[in-house]
């Protein structure tokens, strides 16, 4: 700082009010370009734990997440909080935990320790969790999750929406025996799709027909069999939706085997927006699109927003599921 000072010709002081971005001083424009001339010149970087320390604030964000990282389906959750971050100029320190209580707690420590302005705790799928003790330290978010008293805010997605918009899609294409091929194990999205089912079979007065709903793991071999149970019935429903795009690659084969073909004879769609299958399969799947970036980006957002010393409140923050047009309804 002294040797940026001499080469600007000003004080320490200025030097520090221009990098600090001390809007209250008084300092022309003329003399904050030739201080931050002369940082450039100099190569000199602020010392970030230093200047931490002294404002308490450490332009740092946590996320502690226990698949996130390595899953191909949720990634783009960490892209969508990075970006949003950024773009704020702030840091983004993220922790993969694997689900182990032990390094959750850990982690927690870590982001404590660096003065993190705000944590988000994101799982790689939809469900109930028991966060570490102590992470409301600083204000904190939920992502793709949520407490079951619902006492600390979460962004999840809308399952019941995305459930609506598949069974929509088919039906405004002319279809009115729509069977679902769902999750058996339980859990926020089976619940979920199945209720935006029904409701959109009722708002356009299609009576649900339990007869045409499966339940199995969520695995193309399971789904195949569903599939071919459904189709070999003398009436076969006209389209499939399944709960996620796995499933769809054993529908995909149960309709073939059988000589039918997609769309012209079954229309298939699928969940999740998994690219590697959904894009890949042929035709292309025609699918609901978990949305990982937003709810990444959104949470930010709501870290960014709060004014000092204050914590986001307990608000559910539903997120709305795209639909991915393809080729195979």
């Amino acid at each position: 700082m002294y040797d940026v000072a001499r080469l600007a010709g000003v004080s320490q002081t200025t030097v520090s009010f221009v990098v600090n971005n001390v809007t209250s001083a008084a300092i022309s424009q003329e003399t904050r370009d030739r201080v931050w001339a002369a940082i450039h010149a100099l190569g000199w970087r602020p010392n970030a734990v230093a200047r931490s320390l002294r404002t308490r604030h450490s332009q740092t964000l946590g996320l502690i997440s226990d698949e996130v990282v390595t899953s191909p389906y949720a990634v783009r959750m960490i892209l969508g909080a990075q970006e949003a971050a950024w773009n704020n100029r702030q840091m983004l320190l993220v922790v993969n935990t694997s689900g182990q209580q032990d390094i959750e707690q850990t982690a927690l420590q870590f982001m404590l320790e660096r003065q993190v302005e705000g944590l988000i705790y994101a799982t790689m799928y939809h469900h109930e969790v028991t966060p570490p003790t102590g992470i409301t330290t600083v204000p904190t978010i939920l992502v793709n999750c949520f407490v079951a008293d619902r006492s600390l805010p979460a962004i999840i997605p809308d399952e019941v929406q995305g459930g609506y918009t598949a069974t929509e899609t088919l039906i405004l294409r002319g279809h009115r025996r729509i069977a679902f091929i769902n999750e058996i194990i339980p859990m926020p999205a089976l619940f979920g799709r199945l209720e935006g089912y029904r409701r959109a079979l009722t708002d356009y007065g299609l009576p649900f027909d339990q007869s045409l709903v499966r339940s199995c793991h969520s695995n193309a071999q399971d789904a195949f069999s569903a599939a071919r149970d459904l189709l070999e019935r003398p009436d076969r429903p006209t389209a499939i939706f399944c709960f996620n795009d796995k499933m769809a690659m054993g529908v995909y084969d149960a309709i073939k085997r059988l000589g039918l073909r997609i769309p012209q004879d079954v229309a298939v769609i699928g969940f999740d927006n998994l690219e590697l299958i959904a894009a890949q399969l042929y035709p292309p799947l025609t699918t609901i699109e978990l949305p990982h970036y937003e709810m990444g980006k959104r949470a930010v957002e709501l870290l960014q927003s709060l004014p000092a010393g204050e914590s986001l409140p307990p608000t559910q923050h539903y997120i709305p599921c795209p639909l991915i047009e393809r080729a195979s309804v």
